[in-house]
């Protein structure tokens, strides 16, 4: 399981790379918009390792 959540937030970081870059070509009501998801994609990316793996059972 934590493969898998590990792999979902690398994958949603450098989907937030490709987001941001989209941001400058896409019209511009959109530019905010998917300027803002790519930061909630990295906030997200950043919350999995720091939330769902930093804990441990013992």
């Amino acid at each position: 399981m934590n493969i898998l959540a590990v792999i979902v937030s690398i994958a949603l970081f450098v989907a937030s790379f490709v987001l941001f870059a989209y941001a400058f070509a896409v019209p511009e009501e959109f530019a905010a918009l998917t300027f803002f998801i790519g930061i909630m994609s990295v906030t997200l990316s950043m919350a999995i390792p720091f939330n769902i793996l930093g804990h441990r059972e013992r």
